[in-house]
């Protein structure tokens, strides 16, 4: 006997919005259908392992997904726990009202885990009237020998309940959907097949499309480590990723508290970033219970652990009434906290036991890792996960930890020294180098743009502070005795003294305002000058600031000139015979140019190439004159 219920006013308006407005993703519908399907099978699962009889046992549990485009119907069919003509009423009359709800809570009643149960039917399955003008869900309760019974509604007012007499389940559900015109692309099996693949992938169920298997990837993320082999999670890699070559590494993460999820996290091969493209997209898959929410969520790990790939599953997420919005943010961010504790333990391990392994995974993402230097949750443990290269390498590939740098300081050393520099070679031939060489002092070298951010924001590493050393006063390493003796130059007499100190007014007079001063330097070893900063800024962090600001002016520094060096003692003794000769304006400028040349402040060479050819006429004029050439 048919029965025709009426939905009520309140429900009516939210169906609407449902099949309006909620689901923004049309082919969501699919997505909700198979978990409903999935949480029926697990239900039938669940009572045959506490001894209860079902209906027809010797049914395989399983999901099977049909297409009739000429009739523009699609059938989905499952042998899960089916419905009873109460049952029906209840949980496909009323949104928001759930069978999954009420079995969960029956099941926390007892204290009995409840597995793994998909979805809200009450709401999920209104999303298919987004492609329906009209449904028809014929079901048969795995309980007790009441008939089945068909569903039959279009979503807009009521709905009818009617017996079952022919093409009855044995047990289970059949869902017959009347595709709408405008939705026939659902018609075509590979878009269906791309749905399932995208969304249902990790259903423990096998789901057959058109009578072949599509969800051939089992979820190994709920699999006990030591029950996967490494060509599994290769196998599992390459399906998430495309990617053919091997992980660098394999993270199997479960927890328990403070939230429950699973996660199983792949470090690449090769860097994400490595051709510039897509550096806005990571994240890691987000399930709940094998059914895939949201694709690269980019809550679930910090920007600078986007190198990861991989997926987290939670049971206990809960999800707002399309399953597209997240409720509860709390929840993500304890799950990226977690995550992110996890992959820095592992780094950490990584680095004690396989320094090799570690310097690896540093040389391919260590571009990305470097912006961690805002996490200060885990401030202490990323400045130990942190490599650069020293002066205390001998070539360029040689890496070293803060940690390994303070082991190495000399006794009284307090600070963590580090030079900004494009390469080694340049941070070697840096003139703010050449105190701390003299007197045994290691000194990091910063390569990466990022790096003086990550110095600059770290500050301290335990009692050493972090220092560039363009900024420290060379009376402040007086402690610090010279490791070995300098080749100095022949002693200046009084009279020479007095005149360098005209030759050094007479620079001040030809630079003028492009300097604050010019001074003998005590910094400076091999090198004829540099420019010092006034404000303890390093050139290469103020030259950034004056991009931001779109201020192009040069500096104003203090020009240290280095009294025994072979340049300024031959101005001295051009000095002395003449002290306007033109020679003495060429080359002070020229040093002043080249120390603007090494702090990457010289805008045109030009003018400085022209000068140094000059210079070098000159030069080689003489050396012809004395050799007589």
């Amino acid at each position: 006997m048919s029965q025709t219920f009426e939905f009520k006013t309140e429900v009516r308006k939210l169906l609407h919005i449902i099949t309006h407005s909620l689901y923004t993703n049309r082919e969501i519908f699919l997505r909700e259908l198979v978990s409903n399907a999935s949480d029926a099978l697990d239900k039938l699962r669940f009572a045959q392992a506490k001894g209860e009889a079902v209906n027809a046992p010797e049914l395989e549990l399983g999901i099977d997904i049909s297409i009739d485009k000429d009739g523009k119907i699609i059938t989905i069919r499952d042998t899960g726990i089916g419905m009873t003509h109460d049952e029906l009423v209840d949980n496909l009359g009323t949104i928001a009202r759930s069978g999954s709800e009420r079995f969960l809570k029956e099941l926390a009643d007892k204290n009995e885990d409840p597995g793994n149960i998909i979805g809200r039917f009450g709401v999920g399955f209104y999303s298919v009237f987004m492609i329906a003008d009209k449904v028809e869900v014929t079901t048969k309760s795995a309980r007790g020998d009441e008939k089945a019974f068909t569903w039959i509604s279009d979503g807009l007012g009521s709905f009818e309940i009617v017996p079952c007499e022919e093409g009855a389940p044995e047990r289970g559900t059949v869902i017959t959907i009347h595709v709408k015109d405008d939705a026939d692309e659902f018609l075509e099996k590979f878009r269906l097949q791309s749905i399932l693949k995208k969304h249902s992938s990790f259903i423990p169920f096998p789901i057959q499309l058109e009578g072949e298997r599509v969800n051939t990837t089992p979820a190994l993320w709920r699999e006990p480590k030591s029950s996967i082999s490494k060509e599994q999670y290769k196998e599992f890699y390459t399906h998430l990723t495309f990617d053919e070559a091997e992980p660098m590494d394999t993270l199997h993460i479960s927890v328990d508290a403070p939230v429950q999820f699973n996660c199983l996290a792949f470090i690449p091969n090769m860097a994400r970033d490595v051709f510039g493209f897509d550096r806005e997209r990571y994240g890691l898959d987000l399930y709940v219970r094998r059914v895939l929410i949201q694709h690269e969520n980019k809550d679930l790990i910090p920007e600078y652990l986007s190198f990861l790939k991989g997926v987290v599953d939670t049971e206990d997420l809960p999800l707002n009434i399309s399953r597209e919005t997240l409720q509860e943010n709390a929840l993500i961010r304890k799950i990226q906290q977690t995550v992110t504790k996890q992959v820095l333990n592992h780094l950490e391990k990584l680095a004690k036991n396989d320094a090799d392994a570690y310097e690896r995974f540093w040389n391919t993402h260590g571009k990305v890792f470097r912006v961690g230097y805002s996490d200060y949750a885990n401030r202490e443990k990323f400045t130990q996960l942190l490599r650069f290269n020293s002066s205390h390498h001998e070539d360029k590939d040689g890496l070293t930890s803060v940690d390994a740098y303070i082991e190495r300081a000399k006794p009284e050393q307090k600070a963590v020294y580090y030079i900004t520099a494009p390469s080694r070679e340049a941070a070697k031939l840096n003139p703010h180098l050449e105190i701390f060489t003299r007197k045994g002092l290691e000194v990091l070298f910063l390569f990466e743009p990022v790096d003086e951010f990550v110095m600059d924001n770290l500050h301290k590493y335990k009692e050493f502070e972090f220092v560039a050393a363009e900024t420290v006063k060379p009376e402040t390493l007086d402690a610090f005795p010279d490791m070995e003796k300098e080749k100095k130059a022949e002693e200046l007499s009084e009279g020479d003294a007095k005149t360098f100190d005209g030759l050094v007014e007479r620079m001040k007079e030809i630079l003028g305002d492009r300097v604050t001063d010019v001074r003998i330097s005590k910094r400076l070893s091999g090198s004829p000058a540099v420019l010092a900063s006034t404000d303890g800024a390093t050139s290469s962090m103020d030259r950034l600031m004056r991009i931001l600001n779109k201020d192009e002016s040069i500096p104003k520094k203090v020009l240290e000139i280095n009294r025994d060096h072979a340049i300024l003692r031959n101005l001295l003794r051009i000095f002395k015979a003449d002290g306007n000769d033109p020679i003495i304006e060429e080359t002070v400028v020229q040093l002043f140019e080249s120390s603007l040349l090494l702090e990457g402040y010289l805008k045109d060479p030009h003018a400085l190439v022209g000068r140094i050819n000059t210079l070098l006429e000159k030069a080689s004029g003489w050396y012809t004159e004395v050799k007589k050439l």
